[in-house]
């Protein structure tokens, strides 16, 4: 079973909005921090936003404004709301996980498979 399962990446036109769903294996409860990285052709993998099970978040310079992450604990699922795409927000959107208990499986530092997103000018 796959820890971590992407969704919601597509191509999408500068200013429109997309959402990305991470769905977790087990329990989401079990993470205590959970974030979005993206990974640009030919960059470096960087933070976009992180959310702690007490409920904080943190969110990258270029992204405050326009995304939200949030967790829904019923559906075990962490989002990362999009508005206001912009041309440089094209990249490869990574779930991440530090702990995922899959059944009886302890898994650390969890990366999800990945979902490309592509905003056009």
């Amino acid at each position: 079973q796959v820890a971590l399962v992407e969704s919601g990446g597509g191509l999408v036109q500068a200013g429109g909005s997309l959402r990305l769903s991470c769905v977790v294996c087990g329990n989401i409860r079990a993470a205590n921090a959970m974030a979005w990285y993206r990974q640009a052709q030919g960059k470096q993998r960087e933070l976009v936003a992180t959310s702690t099970r007490g409920g904080s978040t943190i969110y990258a310079d270029s992204v405050k404004g326009r995304f939200t992450i949030s967790r829904d604990n019923a559906q075990n699922t962490l989002s990362l709301q999009m508005n206001s795409l912009k041309p440089e927000d094209t990249a490869v959107y990574y779930c991440n996980a530090d702990q995922v208990v899959c059944g009886s499986r302890f898994s650390y530092n969890v990366w999800g498979q990945g979902t490309q997103v592509t905003v056009s000018s």
